[in-house]
């Protein structure tokens, strides 16, 4: 025996015909957030020949705050320029000020221009460097190379 789910069973109560009752102006407060404390995270350093993106973690893998060369304004060859890279890690280190982060783990993809200065901006911003890993995918032996060309 199959159920009719659009018809009113027994047991649920008659829908309300009552009107609703206007309310005047709500004040709605809103949800403060608790400032997460973070003492250590991670650091993960994108540089492409395109552009640069810089994400800082806590040390589980939750993100704090990232940026990106583009994300700053930089258009075109201007995003993988070192200049844009340290401007993009300023802008990350700024948006973590409240959350506390002193010492940082570095890990580096990627062999862009901006790749050097990402990490000596980190270290300007006043973050303490306890290592600097990278973490740049190598093929081993890769795809199938194009065949010869003939002429």
């Amino acid at each position: 025996m199959t159920k009719d789910v659009n018809k009113p069973t027994t047991q649920d109560p008659p829908p309300s015909t009552q009107p609703v009752a206007e309310t005047g102006t709500r004040t709605l407060r809103k949800k403060t957030k608790k400032k997460k404390f973070v003492s250590a995270g991670k650091v993960y350093i994108q540089a492409t020949y395109n552009n640069t993106m810089v994400t800082m973690t806590d040390q589980s893998g939750a993100v704090l705050a990232w940026s990106s060369a583009g994300k700053m304004g930089f258009k075109g060859p201007k995003k993988s320029t070192p200049f844009a890279a340290g401007i993009t890690v300023r802008d990350v280190v700024d948006r973590i000020r409240d959350v506390g982060l002193k010492n940082v783990e570095v890990f580096v993809r990627g062999v862009g221009p901006g790749r050097e200065a990402a990490v000596r901006a980190l270290g300007a911003q006043g973050l303490n460097i306890t290592t600097i890993k990278d973490i740049t995918p190598i093929p081993h032996n890769g795809a199938r190379p194009p065949k010869v060309r003939r002429v």
